[in-house]
């Protein structure tokens, strides 16, 4: 396995930002593994499946292609609500896992962003994050986000959409969303872009000159 960084936390936190500037940084391939349950979900609703059918999500999930996660589709506030619910099903999540931790066993490093990246799918990751920041930062952050894609949806929506999003993804019983107890916690809550990417950087650099993995 090469250099893994594994980047966790909630929605509109900042995570997927900051995981792709740090693959662009080292080099690293970098997976949205968000992606997968959005195109899990997205796949089922589309034919007409129930979210809550186990076997059906299940089956969605392991016919799921690499080529779905480039749809747009998948960047909508639908297609995060329904990632919520089909991400509950332990079926689902088993049938999505071996994708993820063949992609962190690329050479000669990674990037992976989700909820249990450190925890569950990388938990030997040599760098690990737990991007946070408060519900209203980041219901601001989405809304901005999903308007300027031209969606029309209001603030209060947004926000009542994260505070379910966070109940079901920290009560699931198969990997909860939580912090791993070696990551090292980024609340960006009062930080620009720029900021939050730096501190990350620093983080990253310092597990990097630990495990002897130095740039260039």
């Amino acid at each position: 396995m090469g250099f893994v960084i594994a980047v966790d936390g909630p929605a509109a936190s900042g995570k997927g930002t900051i995981a792709n500037r740090l693959g662009a940084l080292y080099g690293y391939p970098v997976l949205d593994s968000g992606l997968l349950y959005r195109g899990v979900g997205v796949r089922l609703s589309e034919s007409g499946g129930d979210l809550d059918d186990a076997a059906a999500a299940t089956a969605a999930a392991m016919a799921l292609e690499p080529a779905e996660l480039e749809r747009p589709q998948l960047r909508t506030r639908a297609a995060g609500e329904l990632a919520s619910r089909v991400a509950i099903h332990p079926a689902v999540r088993l049938a999505l896992r071996d994708f993820q931790v063949q992609f962190a066993a690329r050479e000669p490093g990674a990037v992976i962003d989700g909820r249990d990246i450190g925890t569950v799918i990388a938990p030997a990751a040599q760098a690990k994050l737990y991007i946070a920041a408060s519900a209203k930062v980041r219901a601001d952050r989405r809304w901005k986000q999903l308007t300027g894609q031209g969606e029309t949806v209001t603030y209060e929506e947004i926000l009542a959409d994260i505070l379910r999003r966070d109940e079901r993804d920290c009560g699931r019983a198969e990997s909860p969303m939580t912090q791993a107890s070696d990551a090292v916690l980024l609340d960006t809550s009062e930080m620009t872009i720029e900021q939050a990417f730096d501190a990350a950087r620093r983080i990253v650099e310092t597990a990097r000159a630990r495990s002897g993995n130095l740039p260039g």
